[in-house]
């Protein structure tokens, strides 16, 4: 696979968010995100869906596919194609390795309970099958194919899609603000939704006695800024990786009353995989 061809098959919003980078503002052909080496508070970096390319307005730099592969990864050109390649064969469900699917023009066609024998297997894999009716087993088309995966909605409508071989966001992505029916004081916050429904299969047996905020993704912090003020105890479960790190410093250097739950699974990148792999 050359490089036109790649250019060509593989679209860049599909890549920026194989990296957990996703349109702080957008419209149906461009988006601005905030910058890939640089914390910002205005986002710098405008994305034109229909060139299928980049520019950083902070630094004057343009990029297409194959270079942002290259400035994220550190990586030669041979090394970015092989990287993309994967996009352009995402349909291999033989694939063992879990992608990104590319974000095409969709249809839901159907939102139920989770039923699907292969759906339920995977949640009892990530040992949170008492916790499906927290989720929702979805059917979509993409690309003139049908697809179906466990659907967790966030605050814009959007879904964000898990199953054995791809993980995708239908729609706009956005946090997940779920509160009880009595104001809290208190409020967990996770990346993932697999580490939500870990939290709540860990306090199955007791009452909930706070609010829970899934980023779904740590790109989606700045949303959350303004609701994080209205709690006085913060409960922090995000991954122990570079990003995870980078959003608790973050939380705790604006908040008061933070509290770091990661050292409970620090061996493990996070609280679902110390659910799954640990010894209880």
């Amino acid at each position: 696979m050359n490089c036109k061809n790649i250019k060509e098959k593989v679209g860049i919003r599909s890549v920026l968010e194989s990296f957990n980078h996703f349109p702080v503002k957008e419209n149906k052909k461009t988006a601005f995100y905030f910058a890939l080496d640089r914390e910002e508070k205005i986002p710098s970096l405008s994305v034109d869906f229909e060139k299928n390319q980049a520019f950083d307005f902070g630094t004057g730099r343009s990029y297409d596919v194959i270079s942002i592969v290259q400035f994220i990864k550190k990586c030669s050109v041979s090394d970015a194609l092989k990287y993309l390649s994967q996009f352009v064969c995402i349909t291999e469900k033989s694939s063992s390795k879990k992608l990104t699917i590319k974000r095409e023009n969709y249809r839901i066609i159907k939102v139920q309970e989770v039923k699907h024998p292969t759906l339920v297997d995977y949640l009892k894999f990530r040992k949170v099958f008492e916790q499906k009716d927290l989720v929702k087993e979805i059917y979509y088309e993409m690309g003139g194919k049908q697809y179906f995966g466990i659907g967790f909605e966030n605050h814009s409508g959007g879904f964000e899609i898990r199953n054995p071989y791809s993980k995708i966001c239908l729609g706009k992505k956005d946090i997940t603000l779920i509160q009880s029916n009595t104001k809290n004081s208190e409020i967990a916050i996770f990346e993932g939704f697999f580490d939500y429904l870990t939290f709540r299969d860990l306090e199955k047996n007791q009452s909930s006695t706070c609010d829970y905020l899934i980023l779904n993704s740590t790109s989606m912090l700045f949303k959350a800024e303004e609701i994080l003020k209205n709690y006085s105890q913060i409960f922090l479960f995000l991954d122990n990786d570079k990003n995870g790190k980078s959003v608790k410093s973050k939380i705790q250097n604006q908040y008061k009353n933070v509290e770091d739950c990661s050292l409970i699974y620090h061996e493990f990148m996070d609280l679902n995989e110390w659910w799954k792999l640990s010894k209880h």
